[in-house]
């Protein structure tokens, strides 16, 4: 298989890959190119703004809102989290009721010794697996 990247800040950005059958990969190729280029629409009071989803870090449920927070803002989106958790697909993890996680931004986990497990991402936010949701999360990264 060959790769080729062209740099060219006039054309639009595009992705074409040529394969001989449907693989593993060009769904991967898939899945980061939708992923990279999908977006939502998250207000701050009353300004919109549009969030690329590869800037979101996880999306929170509280007083009756979602927020989506990234490395810099909150943002308020419309849409609730079993509609978001459906969109998302294998990059986002629900730890809880009321938080998806995107896993590549997990930075570390905190078990205490009652059992609970904290997950802490790279922009500084944490939040605790539920007990109902911490074995799918331990198979999902591979932790026994």
């Amino acid at each position: 298989m060959k790769f080729r990247l062209i740099i060219d800040k006039n054309r639009e950005e595009e992705v074409i890959v040529y394969s001989h059958n449907k693989t593993k990969l060009t769904d991967e190729i898939e899945k980061l190119v939708e992923n990279d280029s999908a977006e939502l629409i998250g207000y701050i009071e009353r300004e919109m703004y549009k969030i690329r989803l590869s800037e979101v870090c996880c999306f929170v449920a509280e007083n009756n809102n979602v927020y989506a927070i990234t490395d810099v803002n909150r943002l308020r989106v419309k849409q609730r989290l079993y509609q978001l958790e459906e969109m998302l697909g294998d990059d986002y993890l629900k730890i809880n009721q009321s938080c998806i996680v995107k896993v590549k931004e997990i930075r570390k986990f905190d078990a205490s010794l009652s059992g609970a497990l904290r997950v802490t991402l790279k922009n500084g936010y944490s939040d605790y697996v539920s007990r109902r949701n911490i074995k799918k999360v331990k198979e999902r990264l591979g932790v026994k």
